[in-house]
């Protein structure tokens, strides 16, 4: 399996996928997940560009510290496996907590390497409910979460899956094999990564990097997405980051790198050109 060596103070190993030729694509994945999750873009997309995905440090096969899960490291480790490939012209694809790991990318490293980015179900610009952010989730939400992750992580990762996917009593938009697929991934991480990259993504304010932003841009969002609301959201983002267009998934839950899959590659195709 391919790994690439971090630099810096405390060195880790990243691993990657390295699929398909042509103009590269980088995909960082969501949380709780890893790189696999991208499992229908990377039976497609190779067929048309180089389709390189990492595990973010502490989830799937890479090294899993118990520090360093703040957005400016994540963005190293994305810079460490760009200038390790000697990669130009790359495009950035983020899903959920990806997002942030591209704009904060994008923001401390420039755009010298980065043609285009796309940022799917992300949680830029910035999540928490604050005094100027009066719209975003109260911080007593994720408290919760972060109670459940340490009492019983597997048991929230199931439950946590479902909202993920939008599966209700009513409404099975993906097959219990797929729920339980997808749930065997978050169980490749440690409960000081997963408890880690919550705060990370929960408490991190992406508004100043949005602004940084000097490329191409494409917003892809579900309106029925319950993990990551819209509004809160994808929406607000497009109004921060210029050159950027919104594509709003009607139906679609967070998980829609699933449930929308089809919709998904032919956009990306479409974007990246």
């Amino acid at each position: 399996m391919p790994y690439l060596i971090t630099q810096g103070e405390q060195p880790i190993q990243l691993f990657y996928q390295d699929l398909g030729k042509g103009k590269p694509v980088i995909f960082i994945h969501g949380w709780p997940s890893n790189s696999c999750m991208w499992e229908y873009q990377l039976g497609v997309l190779p067929g048309y560009y180089r389709c390189i995905a990492y595990d973010r440090r502490g989830f799937g096969c890479s090294d899993t510290p118990f520090t360093g899960y703040d957005y400016d490291t994540l963005a190293s480790d994305l810079h460490a496996i760009i200038e390790g490939l000697n990669l130009q012209d790359v495009t950035l694809v983020g899903f959920s907590m990806g997002g942030g790991e591209v704009v904060r990318y994008l923001s401390n490293y420039g755009s010298a390497k980065v043609k285009k980015i796309v940022l799917i179900s992300s949680v830029v610009p910035y999540m928490l409910q604050s005094q100027d952010n009066p719209d975003g989730l109260p911080k007593i939400q994720f408290d919760e979460f972060a109670e459940q992750i340490k009492g019983d992580r597997p048991a929230f990762l199931a439950n946590f899956g479902k909202m993920f996917f939008g599966v209700s009593l009513v409404s099975h938009p993906v097959s219990p094999e797929i729920l339980e697929w997808a749930y065997g991934l978050t169980l490749q991480a440690t409960q000081a990564s997963t408890l880690s990259c919550l705060w990370a993504f929960a408490l991190t304010d992406f508004r100043s990097d949005c602004k940084a932003v000097t490329v191409p841009t494409l917003l892809i969002h579900g309106d029925h997405d319950k993990t990551v609301p819209i509004d809160i959201s994808s929406k607000k983002a497009a109004g921060l980051i210029p050159d950027a267009e919104l594509k709003i998934y009607e139906g679609a839950p967070h998980g829609l790198f699933i449930t929308d899959k089809e919709r998904l590659n032919r956009d990306l195709v479409h974007f990246i050109g």
